[in-house]
């Protein structure tokens, strides 16, 4: 009896394993799941001169992430009933970390990092703060406030806003840039923080001493803190004690054609073009390069081209200008930009790629995985004349030529269709199964019973054998 309980407990214990291990896969993937959405939202906050714009913030309870549409709802009012002069602070990264690792909420309001922030918030008679928004309603904040004021933003400095003269009656969107440095930089963060904290005080002091009434906002492009991956280690999921982060590679910040403001942005991880046969790397001599020759570069509302020399390129001085224009279709009401073509200028001759499937909406940038002229990664470049001696590959391709705001792309119109191949494979699986349980379902509703049975009393049935 007793070897057969011991039996039964560890049949037992072996069915309970791979339940365990399940849940414990489960609860990782959650968990990697949720640091993936916390690494999308940042903090916004607003405070304005007038009283009563904003009433408590619903919903704003611990993991709530405000939306865009959400987002719309606390800034309709005020920008419908408070000031015409609206003030935003776009800072490059910042995240609800920071304000607990380098203000005072532990009392300390003489180490805070954001005492001026915090002064505001305190004499503000409206004041409102979201701990976490969605990165997209971020990223299109700027054109909203545009639209709902109707006027264009203007990037201004602290030089800049002593000499202009703000009215209360007329509407103005003014865009104050703030920087943000990793603790590898020349800066820790505390010090750049506190510098941006000066920037805002010297701003609204300026503001202050004119009597200007005035609605401000402090937000950032992306967060600053990233969660660290989980590591996959041999034995099971989890994390080695010891172990050392994986350090990410260099990000080099994109092509940026500027008259007044930025125009035009343009980036790629790996940026290569080959004649004949030879392929050259261009993406050390692209991104990142101070003297990058941008002559012949344009922009207006219709048309933008982005014009790249290099000196010396296959024995030669080869241009690249990509030719971008945007337009106004009645029939989605709104404006979308197509990158009509690509021109290679060498030896006074030029070929031409037609590049129309590069689109998407205005206020968007554009994004793919390959972008190239070879039939295995896209072809999203097709040559006038074939076959053609100039090829081109583009890798993680970004373009935006319409409605950029800083140096930070818009959100992006990805070339990735809706129906993948896993889609597909799934639907024409789907389809097969329920095929199957059709006919099954049909064939046994198909069976019938029988309806002449043997009566003991009476004669017996005969079947006569049919030959």
């Amino acid at each position: 009896v007793m070897a057969a309980t011991a039996a039964a407990r560890l049949q037992a214990g072996t069915r309970q394993a791979p339940a365990l291990w399940q849940m414990r896969w489960l609860l990782l993937v959650l968990v990697a799941v949720a640091e993936a959405e916390a690494e999308q939202q940042v903090p916004l906050v607003l405070w304005s001169s007038d009283r009563d714009l904003w009433g408590p913030a619903a919903n704003t309870h611990e993991g709530h992430i405000t939306s865009d549409m959400q987002l719309s709802t606390y800034l309709d009012p005020a920008l419908e009933l408070g000031p015409r002069n609206v003030l935003l602070f776009l800072q490059d990264k910042l995240s609800i970390e920071d304000f607990t690792a380098y203000g005072g909420v532990f009392g300390n309001k003489q180490d805070s990092a954001f005492s001026n922030l915090e002064n505001a918030l305190d004499l503000a008679p409206s004041s409102l703060v979201l701990p976490a928004v969605d990165w997209y309603a971020v990223s299109t904040l700027t054109t909203y406030l545009q639209e709902k004021l109707g006027a264009s933003p203007l990037h201004v400095d602290l030089a800049t806003l002593r000499e202009l003269r703000l009215n209360a009656s007329l509407p103005a969107l003014l865009l104050i840039r703030l920087p943000y440095a990793a603790s590898s930089g020349l800066m820790a963060p505390r010090e750049v923080l506190t510098g941006n904290d000066e920037v805002i005080g010297q701003v609204l002091s300026t503001l202050k001493s004119e009597d200007v009434p005035y609605t401000a906002a402090l937000t950032a492009v992306r967060p600053s803190r990233v969660a660290r991956d989980v590591a996959m280690v041999t034995g099971g999921p989890g994390r080695q004690l010891l172990q050392k982060q994986t350090v990410s590679a260099v990000v080099h910040p994109p092509v940026s054609y500027n008259d007044t403001a930025p125009r035009i942005l343009f980036w790629a991880q790996n940026f290569s073009v080959a004649y004949g046969n030879h392929w050259e790397d261009l993406t050390s001599l692209t991104f990142g390069v101070q003297d990058l020759n941008l002559t012949g570069s344009f922009w207006n509302d219709s048309v933008a081209r982005l014009s790249l020399t290099y000196e010396q390129l296959f024995g030669t001085t080869v241009t690249f200008r990509f030719i971008l224009a945007n337009r106004f279709y009645p029939v989605s009401a709104r404006h979308w930009f197509t990158m009509e073509r690509l021109e290679i200028h060498s030896n006074g001759s030029v070929t031409y790629f037609n590049a129309s499937q590069v689109t998407g909406p205005s206020i968007y940038s554009f994004h793919c995985e390959y972008v190239s002229c070879l039939g295995k990664s896209g072809d999203l470049l097709v040559p006038r004349v074939r076959p053609s001696l100039w090829q081109m590959t583009l890798q993680h391709f970004q373009i935006q030529a319409f409605n950029v705001t800083g140096e930070q792309f818009s959100y992006a119109s990805d070339c990735a269709g809706f129906f993948s191949p896993g889609i597909w494979m799934g639907l024409l699986t789907s389809l097969f199964m329920l095929f199957i349980f059709t006919y099954g379902l049909h064939m046994i509703l198909s069976l019938k019973t029988m309806d002449r049975f043997d009566d003991h009393k009476g004669p017996t049935i005969s079947l006569t054998q049919i030959v």
